[in-house]
Formats: C-alpha cells, sequence, structure tokens
C-alpha cells in the first residue's frame, strides 16, 4: 500500500493532467490511523466499527506502513496513534480517492 500511495499519479502536471506522484511534488502529508475511526455505514443509521482493528493489532501495522513509505522518500509527518487530534485539512478540486488493501468498495 505504501508503494501505491508514493508513486500514485494524483496531483496535476503544467497541462492539468494527474500525471505526478507525490514524490514528485513540494508537499508534507499527514499520515493519521483511521481504522478506529473508519465507520462502516452500508447498513443502518449508525455506523459500524466492528471490523476496526484492535490497537494491538493497528499500531504496529501503522508503524510498518510509515516505515516504508518514508523508506520510499515521501516526507511524511505522522499523526498520533489514538490520539484526539485537531487537523486542519484544504481540499484542492472535487476528486476522492480511496484506496483499499482489501477491496472492500
Amino acid at each position: 500500500m505504501a508503494s501505491k500511495i508514493a508513486n500514485l499519479r494524483i496531483f496535476e502536471d503544467d497541462e492539468g493532467r494527474m500525471n505526478l506522484s507525490i514524490l514528485d511534488v513540494v508537499v508534507k502529508p499527514l499520515s493519521s490511523l483511521n481504522s478506529p475511526l473508519c465507520g462502516d455505514c452500508r447498513k443502518g443509521r449508525r455506523p459500524s466499527f466492528i471490523a476496526a482493528a484492535r490497537p494491538e493489532k493497528a499500531d504496529p501495522l501503522y508503524q510498518a506502513f510509515m516505515d516504508e513509505i518514508s523508506r520510499l522518500g515521501v516526507p511524511v509527518k505522522a499523526g498520533i496513534f489514538q490520539a484526539m487530534m485537531d487537523v486542519e485539512l484544504i481540499n484542492d478540486g472535487p476528486v476522492t480517492m480511496m484506496l483499499d488493501s482489501n477491496k472492500l468498495f
């Protein structure tokens, strides 16, 4: 997944085409573990967290991801595991990319 994220061409080039990866642009992304917060809303009216990884499994996976994405050259900042964080986000454009190693959507 780290290699996919590092090399995914989702940033626009001079012609407005999504032709650049995060390795080609000057940005410092923030990586935050989302598994305990990623609720499944496909059924019912309340999110389900049944499939969320337990902290003892999620934290080592997140740390391995961070190690690999850094090894690939992405200058990523890490969020703090299980911490309440205020994160400011600026979305640029009408595009949302969903990546799921289990292809659940």
